[in-house]
């Protein structure tokens, strides 16, 4: 197993919408075992895979205290959402920045599990928040989209400013 090197804002790379997992072999299980090493190392609770610039429809989920509810997720597909939550979402790909994002309260997905098979799972609160967060990744939207332009601009000069550090 390796770490990855996560992609940062304003990587273009983050913006690639991610192509469709076909076939699950040797490869794509290790780039699995790798983006939750990634994860966990990062002190994340999801990582997408176009978070490491791998551009196919995988992301890896643990919300999880104890590290031990891991969840890998091939092309995912939400199927409904319920109610309303707002709360302070952060970014592995967004490093130091913390907001308030409005996001369903509870929502059914269907994706495909390293088995190949087809598989649902509803999820609520933080679980919720982190299959939108991710989903979002592999179709090239970041938290940060879900602000207002404002927020964004304050985002951006920070990350800038931080860079020329």
């Amino acid at each position: 197993m390796a770490l990855l090197e996560i992609l940062h804002f304003p990587d273009p790379r983050l913006r690639v919408k991610a192509q469709p997992i076909t076939q699950i072999d040797d490869e794509v299980r290790r780039i699995v075992e790798d983006m939750y090493e990634t994860m966990y190392a990062s002190n994340g609770v999801g990582l997408a895979a176009t978070q490491v610039g791998i551009h196919r429809q995988i992301f890896v989920m643990d919300v999880s205290e104890t590290h031990n509810q891991r969840y890998c997720v091939f092309n995912p597909e939400i199927l409904a959402k319920e109610g309303v939550q707002l709360d302070n979402e952060g970014c592995l790909s967004v490093t130091g920045v913390y907001d308030k994002v409005e996001r369903a309260a509870k929502v059914r997905m269907r994706g495909m599990n390293l088995d190949g098979k087809l598989f649902e799972l509803e999820g609520e609160g933080l679980m919720a928040a982190c299959i939108q967060h991710e989903t979002d990744h592999l179709n090239g939207i970041l938290f940060i989209d879900h602000l207002s332009r404002l927020k964004q601009e304050r985002i951006r000069k920070k990350i800038e400013k931080d860079k020329r550090r």
